[in-house]
């Protein structure tokens, strides 16, 4: 088979092992970057200047969506666009403000279910304290044009940290939401992560509803790594949510929670890294699922030595087979993960290459077989670079990134692995 054309009734499986083959083959061609003439097709962003925390996400009703935040002044905004064809459409605002607190690692997402209904979250300041603000949730139902007025789905009231929130649509009419809570951290400033006389950050849940009511609130563990992103999948018997855990003595590896029929289950343990560390990586777990496949990868660093693993569930989360070693050498982490079907998943991740800091992708199947990573851009390894975005529609997968112009503002890039071009190689 020629490396520059590829079977029109390739399945979605063969097709994106076929592009990450391609692609690794054409991008040996230079150092450290992709060739003009590989699979990797850039994408005109819709964003404006000063763009940055990119978020995209397939909606259950099959669109797909690319979310981020402007900066004008003093004022934060949060847009989103819909991918129309093989552009982006129409940018909307969802929401903007002067008093949001806008973090590099908690960033704005949204959700969109089956009806087309959309949820879309931001943190806004609580308190005159640098780390006191609340979660805040609008929705667009959708026979609607308007944002909804923001819906705060805690009920503590403290002027505490509350964020990194996960959005699951879970039925026609509601979303099952998770996110991080400082209501036992006290009013301080900050929480002290070395201070154990500090009350802990826990993990809490809620349902919402389209009409904006909000059921079921529930702790789901009390005591867990201060800012690291939680993640989560729906299956048939309901969410399953995974974050960083902290133990007693410092212990921070990934642990999750799932809903039952009586009830939310203990938190476990997804694996044993023992990684000890006395403050927060700011490092969280991805997940998807298809079918009963669930997919989680993370980040950890036990004595010092970094790794990126990825562990498959073939049982809606229940157990989890020995996790998969991405990249032991020099990764950095900000993981994201695709599952392609219910056999394979993609992953991505930071990782340094000598003098660089590359976004790096790889595709990767249940029995642990690999293919060649690939380098999707060159990155920073800066707060500002943030969290790199990898999302699949259409048999694509489709990444979106923050980079740093010549200006020094801040810009979305966005590409896809598609169709080859002629190669030159």
């Amino acid at each position: 088979m020629s490396v520059c054309n590829y079977p029109s009734n390739m399945t979605k499986l063969h097709f994106i092992h076929y592009a990450f083959t391609l692609l690794f083959i054409l991008s040996s061609c230079t150092k450290n970057e992709v060739s003009e003439e590989s699979e990797l097709e850039s994408i005109p962003s819709p964003t404006g200047t000063n763009a940055s925390l990119p978020y995209l996400v397939t909606g259950a009703n099959g669109n797909l969506y690319l979310s981020w935040v402007e900066q004008s002044g003093d004022t934060a905004i949060l847009k989103y666009a819909m991918l129309n064809d093989n552009a982006f459409g129409q940018t909307e605002t969802i929401a903007s403000g002067t008093d949001w607190f806008v973090n590099w690692a908690d960033y704005p997402m949204m959700a969109v279910n089956s009806k087309g209904d959309m949820m879309a979250h931001y943190l806004a300041k609580s308190s005159s304290g640098t780390y006191s603000y609340n979660v805040n949730i609008v929705l667009k139902p959708s026979d609607s044009s308007q944002w909804s007025k923001p819906i705060i789905p805690h009920s503590d009231g403290t002027p505490t940290e509350h964020g990194f929130v996960t959005m699951l649509p879970q039925s026609d009419n509601n979303f099952a939401l998770a996110w991080l809570d400082g209501r036992n951290t006290g009013e301080t400033d900050h929480v002290d992560h070395s201070n154990m006389s500090n009350g802990a950050m826990t993990i809490r849940t809620a349902v919402m509803y389209v009409d904006g009511k909000i059921q079921a609130e529930a702790e789901l563990d009390n005591r867990v790594c201060d800012c690291c992103q939680t993640t989560g999948v729906l299956t048939n018997n309901g969410p399953v949510f995974f974050f960083r855990d902290r133990s007693n003595d410092e212990i921070r590896d990934i642990a999750r929670v799932r809903k039952t029929e009586t009830g939310w289950s203990t938190p476990e343990t997804l694996y044993n890294d023992n990684w000890k560390i006395n403050g927060c990586p700011v490092n969280g777990p991805r997940a998807d699922i298809v079918g009963n496949t669930i997919a989680v990868v993370w980040f950890s660093a036990p004595e010092g030595n970094g790794s990126v693993k990825l562990a498959f569930s073939k049982d809606t989360g229940v157990s989890f087979q020995p996790p998969i070693v991405i990249d032991s050498i020099q990764p950095l982490g900000r993981v994201d993960v695709v599952m392609i079907n219910e056999q394979e998943a993609a992953v991505s991740w930071l990782a340094k290459e000598g003098a660089d800091v590359v976004i790096k992708a790889q595709q990767v199947s249940i029995t642990g077989e690999k293919q060649k990573p690939i380098t999707i851009a060159k990155t920073s390894e800066a707060r500002g670079s943030g969290f790199a975005q990898m999302a699949l529609y259409n048999s694509q997968l489709f990444f979106a990134w923050t980079d740093f112009g010549e200006d020094e503002k801040k810009n979305i890039r966005i590409a896809r692995l598609g169709e080859s071009k002629p190669s030159k190689h």
